[in-house]
Formats: structure tokens, sequence, C-alpha cells
């Protein structure tokens, strides 16, 4: 598990690159890059990371279902991902 910090510091990235999103496409649109690099620079979306929704871990993430490897192979073996199932042959 992550630490809460880091978890709170990414949902607070997450929220400034959805406030500065049509700021930023305008700015880019017309070439404004004096004014764009005066934006925080956590409203760039370069900056955010890919974290697993329930336990924060960075790496291990599998995109199309938002967790990380170990999350996901507890929650396929309880039931609880529709249409996932343990291989065996």
């Amino acid at each position: 598990m992550a630490k809460e910090s880091v978890k709170a510091r990414q949902r607070k990235r997450e929220a400034m690159v959805a406030k500065f999103a049509e700021k930023r496409a305008a700015l880019k649109a017309e070439g404004n890059y004096a004014e764009l690099d005066k934006l925080p620079k956590n409203a760039s979306p370069v900056r955010l990371h890919n974290r697993c929704q329930l336990s924060g871990r960075p790496k291990g993430y599998i995109r199309q279902f938002g967790v990380c490897r170990n999350m996901f192979r507890d929650m396929a073996l309880a039931g609880k991902i529709p249409g996932v199932r343990k291989a065996s042959w």
C-alpha cells in the first residue's frame, strides 16, 4: 500500500490537470508558450502517473482494469471481476 500522502498528491494533480485542461489546450493551439509556461507545473498531464485505484501501487498497473496486478489477482480469485477466471489446462 502506498502512503496516503502519495495517493493524496496524485489526486491533487489529477484535479489540477482537469481544471487547466481547456486553458492549456487553448494556449497550445494559439502557440502562446510564454503564458503556457506560467501555468502550474502540476497542471501538465505528463506529471500524472498510473496508480492502482485501490492500493496506490505505481508498478504492475493494468490499464484495462485500473488496478495493479496484486489487486487484480485477489479480485479475480474472489470472483469480483466479471468474465475473468483463473486459467487451467
